[in-house]
Formats: structure tokens, C-alpha cells, sequence
């Protein structure tokens, strides 16, 4: 152990004692580092830069001015070589500076070679593992080099970051989608305003009836049988809410859903009726959803809204209650189990992640979005296994797992480990006796 490798230690261990225990159980696991030199020069860690080579001053400083001068608390989400550290503890008004590290084996790798001593030493600073943390605390600053070289214990955290940084674009996007598709308002209109109203449907789920969300990722393909047989048990038989997207599949084996929530405005009759549904399912919908499909659904319709700045001039005369939404059809799908009074509600097919290399159950690669070949972002799965995922299942998956947590009371269950850890749900016990 080097002098500079103890002195950084000995400082974590006196004012961070347990952080210190269990880096010290911690081996770095590195496969290649190198010296880059520039101007300045920087640290090369399995091909990523920590930092710029030529002015790690500028980037530094650019990177500070994320946050307001005046802010006196700031969040760091990242270690890096301590540049962004030396920048923010030069201001005045910094009161607390909230360092997390995202991937242990980078900060054990640096505090070995480069004095890190004076801002570990600052009484300002803070530091803590990143996945101490279920949620982002504002206001934040990541450093990129970190992100992409996390480590599996701080993987929530990093999607959740991509996410935030992704929202002002996202935002954008369903904006632009949802001006192209406004006309649908006044098209639906002859629907919406004579149909059921989806609060209609709420407590009418008895307490001790389990309630299967039945989305459709490839894990979905395990359980087929297990549905068709739940599904004929009587005496046991659970509640089915299928999102658009897993009613073909679920058809195509004999799999009937006792509701439909449909809420992407490029689902297509096609899409959804390609094979004949029975009269007895229910369609929840919201106003952009495709006319032919209401026109064509056989069974009872339910209006569903949500808070969408689109349906705002549309509250004012429709009474329909609004279901959560954070991107995906899950989300609604979810809610409605909730507010119809489901207890125990099981997620089928909710993978957020392209489990077995592929993207859909029973949909081609492709055939709704990307193939998986084109994605090279990643998330755990529930055998701790590194699974591809694209950055909007990332952040559809954050969406759950908030929503979860503010039902402390229900139950939620995930049927399958091939997808996404969801943070909140447990195994379901009939799956993983």
C-alpha cells in the first residue's frame, strides 16, 4: 500500500467508517489503464477517458457551471480525478458537496495514484455510494466517464440519471407527436363523449383476487401455459389486464384478457385486431387513440385521460379520470390494477429489457421499434446477468418503480428474472417456489 493510497484511506476511514469497511472489501476490477498525455494528461480506464487530456481546468469549470454559483448544496454523482471537486469547493456559497461514487473500482483505482486529500478532507464534502440512494437529489452534476464506467452495484442510479438528462428531449417529442395527432380529439369525439368512464371500473377488483398487468416483453413466452391454466381455474381465476401490444400474443394461445389499455397513438387496427377478439373484453383508451380501433372494438369502451397538457381544454367537459402515465402503456395499465382494487398484482412480460435477445413475445425483431442489435445500453437482470435495454425502457422501468412506492400497502409481484430488476416487486411465490 503506498503512502498516497494510505493517506486517502486513512481519511475515508475516520470520517466515513462504515464507507470504509466495505471498500475495503472491495478488489478492483479493471482490465486496462493507461496514461493519456496531452496538455494535461488523464487516466484511460477500459477505453474511457476520465477525463480531457488538453484542459481538464475549462471541462472542469464547464461542468460546474451546471449548477448555480449560489446553490449550497450540490450533488455529484461521479469521482472522477477530483478536478470538478477542486472547481466546486472554490465557492463561497457551497455549504454541503454530496460526492457519489458510481463505480467503486475507479475511485479505489484513483485514490491509489493521485492525492485526493483535499476534498476528502473539506468538512463541506460528503461521500457515499451512489446506491445508498433510491432516487437523483437535486441539484446534480454527472461526470460522463463515470456513467459509462459504473459499476453493477450503482446501475439504478445511473439509469436514472440518463433519464433526467433525457426528459427535456422527450418532452419535446411527445409534444411534437401529440400537435400531429390532435385532430384525433375532435374525430373521437362521437366515442368519448357517449362511452363509460374509466373510474367506472375502480373498486370492483374483491381484495383477495390477484390482478395479472399483462405486458409484452419476451419473458411473456414463459408463461403462456401458466395464464391458459390460471385463466380456466375458477375457483382461482386472476383479473387480466393486458396492454396493446400482448393482445395478439395472448390470443394467438387460446389467452383472453378481461381489459385492453391502448395508449400509443400509432397502435393500429391492424395491430390490435388482427385476430377476432370476444365482445366480453374491455378497451381503456385515451382521446389520440386510432378511430378504426374504437370503431371496430367489439366490447365495452372505458375513456381514460391523463395529465397531459393536450386534454386540458378536454377536462373542463369530460369527467373521465386521468391514469398515470411516464411514457408507457404499462404505466395506465398499472394504475388501473391499482384503483380497480387489485392487492396482489403480478407484472407479466414487464422486462424493460430485451430478455433472451429479444425485443417482444411473439412480435419480430423490429416489428415494433428497434432490433436488438442496435442498442448498446444494458441493465441487470434478475439473475444479475448484464441484459440489453434501450434508454426509453430504462426510463419506462423508473416510472414503475416510483409509481410502486407510493403503494406501500399492495403487493406487486414480477413473474419472471430474465428482464429488468423493478425495484418494489418480489418474485412471484407461484413462479419461484
Amino acid at each position: 500500500m503506498n503512502e498516497c493510497y494510505q493517506q486517502n484511506l486513512s481519511i475515508i476511514a475516520r470520517r466515513w467508517p462504515e464507507l470504509h469497511q466495505r471498500l475495503s472489501a472491495i478488489s478492483p476490477s479493471l482490465d486496462t489503464l493507461n496514461v493519456l498525455d496531452g496538455q494535461d494528461s488523464t487516466l484511460l480506464i477500459n477505453g474511457v477517458q476520465l477525463t480531457s487530456r488538453h484542459n481538464r481546468q475549462a471541462e472542469a469549470e464547464l461542468q460546474a457551471r451546471q449548477i448555480a454559483e449560489e446553490s449550497p448544496i450540490i450533488e455529484l454523482y461521479g469521482t472522477g480525478l477530483g478536478d470538478v471537486q477542486r472547481e466546486l469547493l472554490q465557492r463561497l456559497a457551497l455549504t454541503q458537496l454530496n460526492v457519489h461514487i458510481l463505480s467503486e473500482h475507479i475511485f479505489l483505482l484513483v485514490i491509489q495514484l493521485i492525492d485526493q486529500s483535499f476534498w476528502l478532507n473539506d468538512p463541506r464534502v460528503s461521500l457515499h455510494f451512489a446506491a445508498d440512494h433510491q432516487e437523483l437529489r437535486f441539484p446534480h452534476i454527472a461526470l460522463p466517464a463515470d456513467l459509462v464506467l459504473v459499476s453493477d452495484m450503482n446501475v439504478k442510479i445511473k439509469e436514472r440519471l440518463i433519464a433526467q438528462g433525457d426528459i427535456a428531449y422527450s418532452n419535446k417529442h411527445i409534444q411534437q407527436e401529440t400537435d400531429v395527432y390532435a385532430h384525433r380529439i375532435l374525430d373521437n369525439q362521437p366515442f368519448w363523449s357517449n362511452d363509460a368512464l374509466v373510474q367506472q371500473l375502480y373498486a370492483s377488483v374483491p381484495p383477495e383476487q390477484q390482478v395479472f398487468v399483462i405486458a409484452s416483453g419476451p419473458s411473456l413466452e414463459q408463461h403462456f401455459d401458466y395464464l391458459s391454466q390460471r385463466q380456466q381455474t375458477e375457483h382461482r381465476r386472476p383479473l387480466l389486464i393486458a396492454v396493446d401490444t400482448a393482445l395478439q400474443p395472448l390470443l394467438q394461445h387460446g389467452i383472453e384478457p378481461d381489459y385492453v389499455v391502448t395508449l400509443d397513438v400509432k397502435i393500429s387496427l391492424p395491430r390490435l385486431l388482427s385476430i377476432p377478439v370476444s365482445s366480453r373484453v374491455g378497451l381503456v383508451y385515451f382521446p389520440l387513440s386510432q378511430t378504426q380501433v374504437l370503431e371496430h372494438w367489439p366490447g365495452p369502451r372505458y375513456i381514460a385521460l391523463n395529465a397531459s397538457q393536450a386534454f386540458a381544454e378536454l377536462q373542463q367537459t369530460l369527467t373521465a379520470d386521468s391514469l398515470f402515465i411516464h411514457g408507457s402503456v404499462i404505466h395506465p395499465a398499472l394504475d388501473l390494477a391499482v384503483k380497480m382494487g387489485g392487492k396482489h398484482i403480478v407484472l407479466f412480460g414487464a422486462d424493460f429489457a430485451f430478455a433472451n435477445d429479444k425485443t417482444h413475445a411473439s412480435w419480430q425483431d423490429g416489428a415494433l421499434g428497434l432490433r436488438v442489435n442496435q442498442t448498446r445500453d444494458w441493465t441487470l437482470n434478475g439473475y444479475g446477468e448484464k441484459v440489453k435495454t434501450l434508454r426509453n425502457l430504462q426510463s419506462y422501468l423508473i416510472g414503475v418503480e416510483r409509481y410502486i412506492r407510493q403503494f406501500p400497502t399492495v403487493r406487486f409481484y414480477n413473474s419472471s428474472k430474465a428482464g429488468a430488476q423493478i425495484q418494489g416487486t418480489t418474485y412471484f411465490p407461484e413462479l419461484f417456489p
